[in-house]
């Protein structure tokens, strides 16, 4: 069963057009609503005036730069009023894990505002952070792998001591790196602690075939959808840019369980790893749509549109069919454009494709 956006009318507004070696999910987010057939207007709100999916053609009809998520309640709610004096805005899909807490601890503010969104609460989207995930799930039997949560770089010897190389050092945040002695370790951790604070995490490598599951919860512990794929292709920073849509019951069962767990709301990725024994470890919980999103709509579940649907309040129906075999590989494109649009978004701090009536 496909959703049918066509008659829908109303303003989405998405975050995050950054694409490169880490892309960010924004672009394909809006394909995917417009592979749904969305014809209504789309509103970029972007950090950098080079974010790629600015210069690309028919992707969204304006956009405005916003302050960054650090800057505070203040400062993001004086430039939304501004925007929303420019362009209309029912429904915003936020789609980078820094700015998402600001997004729902600020609902009925923007709820006053006529804004709506479909986000976990502050509880949910607080369980699944990384300082936090290995103690909430272990003792319920969901698999973790052992983490260890780093707040001076001298605690690395003790820890070098429990574990084995290779593991993981992570960012509080984002960017994770696999290191295989303790001067890689050392690095790692003043680079991580400088870029995204502390705890810096140090996680304990787990063999076995890498899994990403793509859902929207319906915050009452079901899935409105889900598309598990497994990682074909593997960047340097760990990065799915190739993956194969799957079928595997015990990757379906592990995620309803974590769901039902959480009874989160909104999109999620988990990141998760099976062993040669079968066994499922979640590495990762991210409260958002993954960058490579898009294979949900070629698979049959546009996972984007459900979210627009749900933060309507339409009504939809689960979907738990999809085509499996459904492949995606990441590829570069130069984008084409004009030093004049450049100028104006970086003079202007917004730019317009389409009249604003």
């Amino acid at each position: 069963m496909s959703i049918d956006l066509s008659k829908l009318e109303c303003t989405v507004a998405v975050t995050g057009l950054k694409t490169g070696d880490n892309p960010q999910p924004g672009t394909p987010v809006i394909r995917c609503l417009r592979d749904a057939g969305f014809k209504g207007r789309i509103v970029a709100l972007v950090y950098d005036t080079l974010e790629a999916g600015i210069f690309v053609e028919d992707l969204a009809d304006d956009i405005f730069v916003m302050p960054y998520p650090s800057g505070g309640s203040e400062v993001f709610l004086q430039r939304l009023d501004y925007i929303l004096s420019q362009v209309k805005i029912d429904v915003i899909i936020p789609t980078l894990d820094s700015e998402i807490i600001n997004y729902i601890r600020l609902e009925k503010v923007l709820n006053d505002r006529g804004i709506k969104f479909f986000l976990p609460t502050e509880e949910q989207f607080q369980a699944r952070d990384k300082t936090r995930l290995n103690r909430m799930f272990d003792e319920l039997g969901i698999g973790v792998p052992k983490s260890f949560f780093c707040t001076d770089a001298q605690e690395l010897y003790n820890i070098a001591a429990t574990i084995t190389f290779p593991f993981f050092i992570k960012g509080k945040l984002y960017e994770a790196y696999e290191v295989y002695s303790l001067d890689d370790a050392f690095d790692i951790f003043g680079k991580l602690k400088a870029k995204w604070g502390l705890p810096v995490i140090v996680q304990q490598k787990v063999y076995g075939d890498e899994f990403n599951i793509a859902l929207v919860g319906d915050g009452e512990g079901g899935m409105l959808g889900m598309i598990p794929q497994r990682k074909l292709i593997i960047t340097d920073k760990g990065k799915g840019f190739g993956g194969v849509v799957v079928d595997n019951p015990e990757l379906k069962e592990f995620a309803e369980k974590v769901i039902k767990t959480l009874k989160w709301r909104g999109p999620a990725e988990l990141e998760v790893i099976q062993n040669a024994t079968g066994e499922i470890f979640i590495i990762e919980i991210n409260p958002r749509f993954p960058a490579w999103i898009r294979l949900s709509a070629g698979a049959g579940q546009n996972l984007p549109a459900i979210d627009l649907m749900m933060a309507l309040g339409l009504p939809v129906e689960p979907m738990t069919e999809y085509e499996t075999g459904t492949i995606f590989i990441r590829h570069s494109e130069d984008i084409i454009s004009h030093i004049n649009k450049f100028g104006t978004i970086s003079s202007l701090k917004e730019l317009h494709n389409k009249e604003v009536k």
